[in-house]
């Protein structure tokens, strides 16, 4: 048997949410099946840690595809003359980005459909790319995947898609996530706030996260209390993060609030860890890993109420309107003066974090994938 598989998100220190969904479940795969030849496509030379094994053989493809127009060439150019040279069992397109031109079997992997809810957060030429693509994309597709029952009803209900083709597999958690001991949570704050405790937001710095409002949240919440705590946003620019600088420019408590820019896996597993309390309140999330990644750090939530939020975040986390400044601040207020909730949180979110693995989320995707086959 010969699978396909679209692995261009497999970028070495540069991976989010969907790239580590590739690499964990692929590895997994891969692995369990010595007897199936797999071919990863790329669009830039791989590290060698995403050559799984053996069974695998590596294509690269030009041209690099970093943004929609070149995305078209990549896949209807590139890619669909090398399945059609290779003749696979199934194309595998973990990022959901098909070859409409390909006319053999293929599985996509929609993590949510942000782009149809909120087009003005992406740049022109993406939220045309997504829009007009991805309707397609999922009616092409012979089976489909997505990472929570929130995404899975999103695309049925907008794209016209029978429940019945799309299989539900939640993300897990990677292994370099750990509790940290108490020294490192000293040296970590002193790095980053000054020797003080800190709220935390790890993700893109997307309009649909909400990090505009988070930080004035924070500047309430700093106002009305007089704390010293401060606030880190870990993540990497994107589209319109210029506006996110102008807001804490603006804030009385701006120079409380730290950007940290994108960080390495090992200290990003420190400042999570370290940190008082995440604070993850995004307007639309297809899943939300850093909620489950907080848990198994002993790092209690505040989390939003909206979309996927509080199916990942069940009853370990304290939930709030991320619509509602005044909310996120009493949010912040009361989790930061009540350390037996803090407690009660990490004892259930330790918990909930052990319903998350990789194993479990590549046994699910492997099950919807041999629905084609």
């Amino acid at each position: 048997m010969k699978i396909a598989v679209n692995t261009r998100l497999l970028r070495k220190n540069r991976m989010d949410g969907i790239g580590w969904f590739t690499f964990n479940t692929l590895r997994y795969i891969v692995q369990k099946n010595p007897q199936i030849e797999f071919h990863f496509l790329f669009d830039a030379a791989p590290d060698s840690s995403f050559i799984f094994g053996p069974n695998v053989t590596v294509h690269l493809l030009f041209p690099p595809a970093k943004h929609a127009v070149l995305n078209v060439l990549w896949f209807e150019w590139s890619a669909k003359r090398l399945l059609n040279q290779l003749k696979p069992d199934l194309f595998i397109s973990p990022d959901g980005i098909l070859s409409l031109g390909y006319k053999g079997k293929q599985f996509a992997v929609i993590h949510d459909i942000n782009f149809f809810h909120n087009p003005a957060d992406l740049k022109f030429s993406n939220r045309k790319y997504y829009n007009y693509f991805f309707p397609k994309f999922a009616d092409r597709a012979a089976q489909i995947a997505t990472v929570s029952e929130y995404s899975k009803q999103d695309i049925c209900t907008n794209y016209h898609i029978s429940p019945q083709k799309i299989d539900v597999v939640y993300c897990g958690i990677n292994a370099f996530y750990q509790p940290v001991d108490a020294a490192t949570i000293t040296s970590t704050r002193n790095k980053y706030s000054k020797g003080e405790p800190y709220f935390i937001f790890i993700g893109t710095l997307s309009p649909r996260k909400n990090i505009k409002r988070l930080m004035e949240a924070f500047d309430l919440y700093k106002s009305e209390t007089g704390t010293e705590i401060k606030l880190l946003i870990v993540g990497a620019s994107m589209y319109k993060t210029d506006e996110l600088f102008a807001t804490q420019r603006a804030l009385k408590y701006g120079a409380d609030i730290v950007f940290t820019g994108r960080l390495d896996d090992e200290e990003l597993n420190r400042v999570l860890a370290s940190a008082l309390t995440l604070t993850f309140v995004p307007l639309f999330e297809g899943f939300g890993i850093p909620i489950i990644e907080a848990m198994i750090c002993r790092v209690p939530v505040i989390a939003s109420n909206v979309t996927s939020v509080p199916e990942v975040a069940g009853d370990a986390a304290l939930i709030v309107d991320p619509t509602d400044t005044d909310a996120i601040k009493n949010a912040m207020k009361q989790i930061a003066a009540d350390e037996s909730l803090r407690q009660r949180l990490i004892r259930k979110g330790e918990e909930r974090s052990k319903q998350f693995t990789w194993e479990k989320t590549a046994e699910l995707l492997w099950q919807s994938i041999l629905k084609c086959l």
